[in-house]
């Protein structure tokens, strides 16, 4: 049915929600919220106001909008950023960095404490630090603490497992004292624990005086090794302290946040303020529109990054005020579970880091200009340059197949995706080739593609029945394009496929030369020439070397523990158990089958009957 858009504006309902304008090949260019669905909606096709030139040049391309009707204001918000990060749509300001941010995990829940690398914030009773902006620094960070503080970094759980195995490597080269051995206390080792969480606390004196004075003494005993060790613990404790610079003395946790905008690039800065100490800082950048005002563009930078951390502090120091203020502050708090204050400072300390920030952020802008668009040109310009030879518009999602196998032993298939040119690697999947024996590429790849898409219809229809979103399910998201590793006989068994399915997605191959190399795209039964020089070229060649390396990684992987199972767990009264056991004794296949029964017999988990089963093997 034609969308009658006049028709449609009468039916608007007069309550909050989010509307999503659509384009005339359908996709979603535009999503927005509103108190009043029918005042807000209406005002985009209202040629008396003054809209803008983005939104002007949006309104030319709305073909049809729908909307969703929501209970509150608040969580028109919250869907609002939902769809945004799921659809990207062309006309809001994006934000081009989808970056996560490390923590320092200390597991005081457990009755030895580890400290851990985590991206993640759990409410698990441990306790977290950061986020920082350097996982280099984090880890470098945790290396020294378990240097200075010998916590452990196994997974055995204690104090159930102590005494069950032997001490690891780090208790021999004095990087851990052996709680899983009983050799240091829980009382003792909890000691080392409050120290760790004072260093962490940014106490750094004690520790900076008590490595000096070990100096000294190592020193005046003519123990020099051990000197210069403390000399190097005491230099990287030092060079910690220093980053840890004190910004204000207030001692809370805060976000300094201001931009700088040019045309249609924009650039974030934010310094990470935790317990008073200047921590980090980071910038984003955003696609945006030339006029764009800055209180928008904030504002649309402050629900697209705070909807996706999780760790909101107390208050956002922000360089002007931002459309939605008060309802972004609403859902900040409600996010955090603790009131979340938005603010703008006019004068003193806070103001110049304001200033401060907004300087970083020009100066990024203008030095990285070049790079932004050359990152553009090889990811998103990239992309536009396949939809056109291919003449589908709006490719944002590739999916690519390719088959590995060694004469037909341990077949596997690889998926890997690309959105908006750039590798998404949490959605990448493996697939053990199941139903096909010897070296079938052909019907491997149909097993592949069968059992993806059937699985991702199968995952949808359970969604939808539990009133689940789609998106939740891992196979659920399928491509815009499907792009095989080979010409026409690999695109027919793709199609056929699909067809089977009853799923409509286009499907092309690449065509290569005699020289193995890529030289044009099959599509639509015609093959179509592709500049070599072009960035699209490039792309389509990084997704063929991307889809064989993930292909071939799994197939090694399963074919080296293939080696090892044949060689050992065809034994009979051998498991992975006495497997372990007898590598770990013997080191090698060689000395298993050169040892005789008694020696066999005397590795711990074995036995007499199995010493001699073993022994038979090899004989």
């Amino acid at each position: 049915m034609q969308f009658n858009i006049e028709e449609e504006l009468k039916k608007l309902p007069s309550k909050p929600g989010v509307y999503l304008m659509h384009d005339e090949t359908d996709a979603i260019i535009y999503v927005g919220k509103a108190i009043s669905l029918k005042n807000r909606v209406r005002q985009y096709f209202q040629s008396s106001r003054n809209k803008g030139p983005k939104i002007e040049q949006m309104v030319t391309h709305i073909a049809r909008f729908e909307y969703i009707i929501t209970d509150s204001e608040l969580e028109a918000l919250v869907l609002e950023c939902n769809l945004i990060k799921e659809h990207r749509p062309k006309y809001n300001t994006m934000l081009m960095d989808d970056k996560t941010y490390p923590y320092i995990k200390v597991t005081t829940n457990e009755a030895y404490p580890r400290v851990l690398f985590s991206r993640t914030l759990k409410k698990d009773k441990a306790r977290y630090y950061g986020p920082y902006t350097s996982a280099g620094a984090v880890k470098d960070t945790i290396e020294l603490i378990h240097k200075l503080y010998k916590i452990r970094t196994c997974h055995r759980v204690l104090p159930r497992d102590i005494g069950k195995d032997r001490p690891c490597l780090n208790y021999h080269i004095h990087q851990c004292d052996a709680p899983c051995q009983g050799y240091i206390s829980q009382e003792e080792y909890g000691k080392n624990i409050a120290k760790v969480l004072d260093f962490l606390n940014g106490n750094y004196a004690p520790l900076l005086k008590e490595l000096e004075e070990k100096m000294k003494a190592a020193s005046d005993a003519m123990e020099f090794e051990k000197a210069i060790e403390y000399r190097e613990l005491l230099n990287s404790v030092r060079q910690i302290a220093q980053k840890q610079k004190i910004t204000n003395s207030d001692m809370e946790d805060k976000d300094i946040i201001a931009m700088s905008a040019d045309g249609w690039d924009a650039v974030v800065q934010v310094f990470f303020i935790r317990d008073g100490r200047l921590i980090g800082r980071d910038h984003f950048y955003l696609k945006t529109y030339e006029g764009e005002p800055k209180s928008a563009i904030l504002g649309s930078f402050i629900k697209q990054f705070y909807a996706g951390t999780p760790y909101i502090p107390r208050e956002l120091m922000l360089e002007c005020e931002i459309e939605d203020q008060e309802l972004i502050e609403q859902w900040l708090t409600a996010r955090k579970g603790h009131r979340v204050y938005l603010r703008v400072p006019k004068i003193g300390e806070k103001e110049k880091l304001v200033e401060l920030a907004k300087k970083n952020a020009s100066l990024v802008l203008s030095q990285d200009r070049e790079r932004i668009k050359r990152e553009e040109g090889r990811t998103i310009g990239a992309m536009k340059e396949i939809s056109d030879i291919l003449g589908i518009p709006g490719i944002r999602r590739i999916e690519a197949f390719d088959i590995s196998n060694t004469n037909g032993f341990e077949s596997v298939g690889s998926m890997i995706v690309y959105d908006h040119g750039k590798p998404k690697r949490s959605d990448y999947r493996k697939f053990k080739i199941r139903t096909v024996k010897g070296p079938d590429d052909y019907a491997s790849m149909r097993e592949v593609l069968t059992r993806r898409f059937s699985h991702g219809l199968e995952e949808g229809r359970e969604l939808k029945e539990k009133d689940m979103p789609e998106e939740m399910g891992s196979f659920t998201k399928f491509p815009d394009l499907l792009m095989m590793d080979g010409g026409r006989g690999q695109v027919n068994i793709a199609l056929q496929v699909l067809e089977e399915l009853g799923l409509d997605i286009p499907v092309c191959g690449m065509v290569k030369d005699d020289n193995h190399r890529t030289r044009g795209l099959y599509y639509n039964n015609m093959e179509l020439p592709i500049d070599r020089n072009s960035e699209g070229f490039r792309l389509i060649t990084r997704i063929q070397d991307e889809a064989h390396r993930f292909a071939i990684e799994y197939h090694r992987s399963l074919r080296s523990k293939e080696q090892v199972h044949s060689v050992l767990d065809d034994i009979e009264g051998i498991g992975p158990a006495r497997r372990k056991a007898l590598m770990r004794h013997f080191q090698s296949l060689e000395a298993i089958r050169e040892a005789d029964v008694e020696a066999l017999a005397a590795v711990a988990a074995m036995n007499r009957s199995a010493a001699e089963q073993v022994w038979k093997f090899f004989h």
